[in-house]
């Protein structure tokens, strides 16, 4: 490269090339994955894998180098004091820090002004307090640790009025250890997920977009039109590092540290392999394989056979979901799901359901919070429809004859552990859906007393970030009651006398 002619430089650009040499940047990145991801284009950038590759040197130095209003979380506030040592060391003092607000509030090396939260939501809804609070750059430390829709419903405020100004968000993390923070892989799946059917290379750019509640994969950023509204996609990709793309960290035998780790730790950490070592809970309901077999044993069908039941979890214009699951003998169909804003009212969900409906099978509605007006709505038009209030007591024991249930919630769990447990030979197959997994293997059990307790309702979402629709759902459709055709051939008298076994058949 020839040297620049300064005498040819204005006056404005002498000062300006005199400004900058007086200030440099205060951070560059290490060349390789560092600089790729902090070079990238990407609205959404995943970033890490394994551990000492830079991520929380990255999120630093996005922020004092290429953004103006900077919110960095991590899911524990005790967390955050690592971070502020770092950024402390960078700026060279902690002048400019609140610790009140938790804020930093600074000039950027080239004079603009600029600050930086920090946050923390370890409770299921404290990321609320964050509501309308606009940043142009989100990082998310350990996104692994947090809870999906915690960090989707933080994305709603990345937005900025300097037309010049980019917004993006910054996802660091290490491969997930336990079942809730599965959702990284699929939220990555390009990258991430073995088995994608069209894998991405590191860095490559790959566009989503949301359509009816959905989130899809689409061919590039053009905008489309969908029921009236312009949807626009966005960008996301990841950059996996290791510690040997770190050249700080490999001369303080950190290297070796990683090397003596104990498996699964150490392919996690040291070559970020992420589909070593997620273990399930010793007291998970559902072993996460049990679901994975029945997931991987689903094929489409061309011919189905008879529909034997319909599983229904109600939601109406809230947050959640309506959710319909339909069992043809032990093979489930796709969920459909409405939205809480496309159920306005029991009866509209009541015509989705019948909709839904074929061969005469049997409706299990859950009766908890507003189920209780699609049911009346069925039962107006003749469907044969089962009211399930799952806090009633159960209505069995388990299958080895010897062990009660503390309710009839935990009871119907239960029945879908036995039915998914490979040693039943039930054949029972589930379509490969990431909600439906999630649901299925939140779940902890214990013993209270001589019953078996599954975790409420509340302790399921306070866990998962949502309602376990999809699993409700399913699990009401593997009931199996009698359909009226069925029960009429029995006779009147024998049906008085007869206590039908729902789960005789399964």
């Amino acid at each position: 490269m020839n040297d620049i002619d300064l005498s040819r430089l204005t006056d404005d650009e002498r000062a300006e090339l005199d400004r900058l040499i007086a200030t440099p940047e205060p951070w560059t990145p290490l060349p390789g994955p560092q600089s790729m991801a902090y070079e990238s284009e990407a609205d959404v950038v995943g970033y890490g894998g394994a551990a000492g590759g830079g991520k929380t040197h990255l999120a630093i130095g996005l922020s004092l180098t290429r953004h103006k209003r900077i919110a960095i979380f991590r899911q524990n506030g005790t967390e955050l004091t690592a971070i502020n040592d770092d950024i402390a060391a960078i700026v060279g003092s902690r002048d400019a820090y609140n610790g009140s607000d938790k804020i930093w509030r600074m000039s950027r090396f080239d004079g603009e002004p600029m600050q930086i939260e920090l946050g923390s939501f370890p409770a299921p809804g404290m990321e609320q307090r964050y509501r309308g609070r606009p940043h142009d750059l989100l990082i998310f430390d350990e996104a692994a640790e947090m809870r999906e829709l915690s960090v989707k419903f933080l994305m709603g405020w990345l937005r900025t009025t300097d037309p010049n100004q980019r917004c993006r968000a910054l996802l660091c993390f290490n491969p997930p250890t336990s079942v809730e923070g599965r959702w990284i892989l699929n939220y990555f799946g390009p990258w991430l997920d073995k088995k994608h059917p069209n894998p991405a290379q590191p860095g490559e750019l790959r566009w989503f977009a949301t359509k009816d509640g959905v989130e899809l994969e689409v061919e590039d950023s053009t905008p489309f039109d969908h029921d009236g509204e312009t949807i626009t996609p966005t960008s996301r990709t990841f950059v996996p590092s290791r510690i040997t793309d770190n050249p700080y960290l490999m001369g303080t035998g950190y290297l070796r540290q990683l090397q003596s780790m104990p498996e699964p730790l150490r392919s996690q950490l040291l070559y970020g392999d992420f589909h070593a070592g997620v273990e399930d809970d010793p007291w998970q309901v559902i072993p996460t394989a049990w679901v994975e077999a029945a997931m991987a044993r689903w094929t489409s069908q061309i011919k189905l056979p008879v529909m034997d039941s319909v599983g229904v979890d109600v939601a109406m214009r809230g947050a959640d979901n309506t959710v319909i699951a339909r069992r043809h003998g032990m093979w489930f169909d796709k969920p459909i799901v409405y939205r809480g804003d496309q159920c306005p009212d029991g009866a509209t969900i009541a015509g989705y359901v019948v909709a839904a409906v074929r061969d005469k099978a049997v409706i299990h509605i859950d009766l908890f919070g507003v189920g209780a007006q699609p049911f009346g709505h069925l039962m107006g038009v003749g469907q044969q429809v089962i009211g399930c209030n799952v806090g009633e007591p159960a209505r069995g024991i388990a299958k080895d004859g010897r062990v009660q249930f503390r309710n009839w919630r935990s009871e119907l769990w239960w029945r879908m552990r036995e039915a998914l447990d490979p040693n039943a030979n039930t054949g029972i197959c589930l379509p490969p859906d990431k909600n439906l997994l999630a649901d299925l293997c939140t779940p902890k059990w214990k013993l209270t007393g001589s019953a078996i307790q599954v975790q409420g309702r509340q302790e399921i979402m306070d866990k998962l970030g949502k309602s376990p629709d999809y699993a409700s759902a399913y699990i009401l459709g593997l009931l199996d009651t009698p359909k009226r055709n069925a029960m009429l051939a029995l006779g009147a008298s024998n049906r008085k006398t007869r206590e039908y076994d729902p789960y005789s058949d399964i």
